[in-house]
């Protein structure tokens, strides 16, 4: 088998591993007999440094670290390795866009490829950081081209992404237009002055004060 192959292989195995930390379903002593079947090789002060930086417990970021490194000796993550986990999790729907834009969102300094530290520091905000935290985060993957706003395009885009991906899952089963109605529907909320985009502090204004717009936040959770 290839190292490719052999790499795709693995992170999704340990995609299905993080799920079961993050569900609860990996138990106490199943996560003490990993530690003992396996040293962790992290370098030590680089461990604490992201305990520090990041919401994980120091046996969080070993058990990640080992199943990171262990199936991806590389040490990073390709968009192309990406993309095949989330079309494994949504077979029934194209996943390869949202794919896509997620993982431009984790890869923080654009060199084509997302690092433990980049995965971990993303994650940690995205499952234990405060609403603000998670919002900006938000902000920053619907702000495609990084130019610190939001356009109606680039809204519409990360829209039609997600219900490709969910595909057949979504009931009623939706419509052509249904992602452009709902976007039209968000940016008349947000684009509070109406100059045509979306600033970050519009945005979160706008999400912490609409209690539909949260509740719609909850899809793009759900999908992660």
């Amino acid at each position: 088998m290839s190292c490719r192959k052999r790499c795709k292989r693995g992170i999704f195995r340990f995609a299905q591993y993080l799920f079961r930390l993050i569900t609860g379903t990996l138990n106490t002593d199943s996560v003490e007999d990993e530690l003992e079947l396996s040293a962790v090789r992290h370098r030590p002060e680089g461990l604490e440094q992201l305990e520090a930086q990041t919401r994980f417990s120091r046996k969080e970021l070993q058990i990640l670290y080992r199943g990171f490194k262990n199936e991806c000796p590389s040490g990073v993550v390709n968009e192309d390795t990406f993309k095949d986990i989330y079309a494994q999790f949504f077979p029934q729907g194209d996943a390869s866009t949202y794919a896509h834009f997620l993982f431009n969102a984790f890869d923080t300094d654009h060199n084509g490829s997302v690092s433990f530290e980049d995965f971990v520091m993303g994650l940690s905000i995205l499952l234990r950081g405060t609403v603000q935290e998670k919002l900006i985060w938000a902000f920053n993957l619907y702000d495609i081209n990084k130019d610190g706003y939001i356009t109606k395009e680039e809204m519409l885009d990360i829209m039609k992404a997600i219900y490709d991906m969910m595909g057949k899952c979504t009931y009623p089963v939706l419509k052509e237009e249904t992602p452009r109605q709902h976007v039209e529907v968000f940016f008349q909320k947000m684009d509070k002055n109406k100059d045509g985009v979306v600033t970050i502090d519009e945005f979160i204004d706008c999400c912490q004060n609409d209690e539909n717009i949260m509740r719609s936040m909850h899809l793009f959770e759900n999908v992660l």
